[in-house]
């Protein structure tokens, strides 16, 4: 945790939840909790803005549990983009609330929904959900949120990138009137505007950082590189950090051809993608977690998924198809106060979108020279063939790029790692996510 010079006893928490706090080794707040929780506990509705890996989850967690052991006739509902960040938020919000009697339900895509009716029967106070899964539970009325009266969107603005607009209005729409709603987001791109002016009530705004700013603890570094040079280029990487690496690739064929080099070269790699299996995706990430793969290479659907500490260097193979992204993904290096470092692989015709990045952080990326690379062998050639030909890049919100898309509009994903926001379910006939 990055210290503050304040603790968590001076923010109106209840003294069984610092004990609890205390006992998980929690004791001194990020500036996000430190601004958020005394709001929260209040019932205000809010709007929080911060950079990746902050501590949000603990900033509406701890309010939500302290609000409905006020009231335990309150229920609580807190919509995540993806199903690892509905995972990740559950493990943190039940070291707080099952010691206080509290349940939980993650509804997610991917996995058994007759799992999740069960988890639904035992009347959980808190439930994580993913909006097409969660959809699909309303419409077999598996579920009701007529008692959620307390409702978070976490990584807002990346739900709406990810097309969830329609499913989020329709979710929002069913609710009670009468609620506390929080909007936590890494940016504040004007579809956040518009969502808080249809749905919070005179919401608190807070703002820890502006859009676009990393970790103040990664060190960031540039190279120019031709595509046939990216491979060979990456084992050199890899032979001079001999910690856990995350790298990030624009396809999924990219990650699963680049994991496979790897294995071939000895290195314990692992690819993370939409294409993996829940059980596949879920085994990556604990193999990445315990050390059983030094490397995972992942899409962006992993960039902000993995809460992973001790990320010794995040390595973008290729440049993120949305600007902001970029934020992220070296966000997962660096985290709660540590140091880490980010390497970005870019081709001499992406020198616009270098500038595009360096715009939105509001600083230079430092160019390194590029080192004496071994001759390429026929066997890469063959394998990245494929990579010379790049799925189109669409408009992010970067200040290089086109206007902003307003929240309700279709969003239609564009990324060759996104799904449709709805997928037929093979029992119900409805989304899953």
């Amino acid at each position: 945790m990055s210290e503050t010079g304040s603790s968590f006893r001076g923010l109106g928490i209840a003294p069984s939840i610092l004990t609890i706090l205390d006992k998980i080794h929690f004791t001194i707040p990020t500036p996000i909790q430190e601004k958020s929780i005394p709001q929260a506990i209040e019932g205000k509705d809010m709007i929080g803005i911060a950079e990746t890996g902050t501590g949000k989850t603990l900033a509406f967690g701890v309010p939500l549990i302290q609000n409905i052991l006020k009231d335990p006739r309150r229920k609580a509902l807190v919509l995540l983009p993806t199903r690892e960040l509905a995972v990740q938020a559950d493990e943190m919000l039940r070291k707080v609330a099952v010691p206080l009697g509290l349940k939980t339900a993650v509804l997610i895509g991917g996995e058994s929904i007759r799992k999740q009716w069960y988890a639904l029967d035992r009347k959980p106070q808190i439930i994580l959900a993913t909006p097409g899964r969660l959809i699909d539970h309303l419409e077999q009325k598996t579920v009701s949120l007529k008692d959620a009266t307390i409702v978070v969107l976490d990584e807002a603005d990346r739900m709406l990138d990810m097309g969830f607009a329609p499913q989020l209005r329709r979710i929002l729409e069913v609710l009670p009137s009468e609620r506390q709603t929080m909007l936590f987001s890494a940016t504040m791109p004007q579809s956040i505007v518009s969502m808080a002016r249809a749905f919070l009530k005179l919401p608190v705004s807070i703002e820890i950082a502006h859009p676009g700013t990393a970790a103040k603890d990664v060190t960031q570094e540039l190279f120019f590189v031709t595509q046939p040079e990216k491979l060979r280029l990456l084992e050199k990487v890899l032979q001079e950090y001999r910690g856990s690496v995350l790298i990030f690739t624009r396809t999924k064929f990219g990650a699963k051809k680049i994991a496979v080099h790897l294995r071939s070269l000895g290195h314990a790699a692992v690819e993370f993608h939409s294409n993996r299996s829940q059980n596949q995706r879920q085994e990556a990430l604990m193999g990445f977690k315990n050390g059983k793969y030094r490397v995972l290479v992942a899409t962006d659907i992993a960039a902000r998924g993995i809460d992973v500490k001790n990320i010794e260097l995040v390595l973008n193979y290729d440049l993120p198809t949305v600007t902001e992204d970029y934020v992220h993904r070296i966000g997962r290096t660096g985290r709660a106060g540590q140091s880490g470092h980010a390497i970005s692989f870019a081709r001499p015709d992406e020198r616009r979108d270098v500038q595009s990045i360096e715009h939105l952080m509001r600083m230079t990326l430092p160019v390194s020279k590029l080192p004496a690379l071994p001759p390429p062998s026929p066997q890469d050639a063959q394998l990245f063939e494929r990579e010379r030909t790049f799925p189109p890049r669409r408009f992010g919100r970067g200040p290089q790029q086109g206007p902003n898309r307003r929240f309700g509009s279709s969003n239609k994903p564009q990324s060759s790692d996104r799904r449709r926001p709805f997928e037929p379910h093979r029992h119900s006939g409805g989304p899953r996510r």
